[in-house]
């Protein structure tokens, strides 16, 4: 099997040390696992795009590239991946969680939201994109999730009770997504659910 690289990018208020994405990167790192986890800068598109975009371009190209994104992570990726072409690093395997509705806005993020919505695009930039939101999600609705993984032609996990699947709603350690990401559980679904609210 050929050796992971694994960028993770946080959303607007970041990944606290009880966030699945600190825990994620703890667990993969204590596997031998090289994790990117970039500390993005105010939220802004023009900000934020040249850090992914580094973080990519230092991924080993022997490595299997596999991106995971929370919140305006996942929705920074769509905005990378409409600018993709031939010459870039295409992903392996992204995943996509929580991102916000095409309506949410907050004068603090600029330029984020809504993102493009472009299936060719995705296909371009990775092998295997995945998207999955929390049912009750107070950031976007179960229709925009649905409508938004019909757009870019992906799969989508809608996890019972999950709502923006952070700390806050018990989403700290995380089996299911550690075992995606390393490529041993092909949903965020599968025998086991995911963490519910504690």
């Amino acid at each position: 099997m050929r050796a992971l690289h694994v960028v993770l990018l946080h959303g607007w208020r970041g990944a606290g040390s009880g966030h699945w994405l600190s825990w994620l990167a703890g667990q993969l790192r204590g596997l031998g696992v090289v994790v990117d986890a970039p500390a993005l800068p105010a939220p802004e598109l023009g900000g934020w795009l040249p850090v992914l975009r580094a973080s990519l371009a230092a991924a080993p190209p022997s490595a299997d590239l596999v991106v995971l994104g929370h919140g305006l992570g996942a929705t920074l990726w769509l905005h990378h991946a409409a600018g993709v072409d031939g010459r870039d690093r295409r992903a392996h395997r992204v995943l996509l969680v929580a991102p916000p509705g095409p309506g949410w806005r907050h004068p603090e993020v600029r330029g984020l939201n809504p993102p493009p919505v472009d299936a060719r695009a995705m296909r371009r930039a990775a092998s295997i994109t995945r998207l999955v939101a929390g049912q009750g999600d107070p950031y976007c609705a179960r229709l925009d999730a649905y409508g938004l993984a019909t757009g870019l032609g992906v799969e989508l996990d809608l996890v019972p009770g999950g709502e923006h699947l952070d700390e806050d709603t018990g989403y700290g350690p995380w089996p299911e997504v550690l075992a995606w990401t390393l490529g041993r559980a092909p949903s965020l679904l599968g025998a086991s659910p995911a963490r519910a609210r504690t």
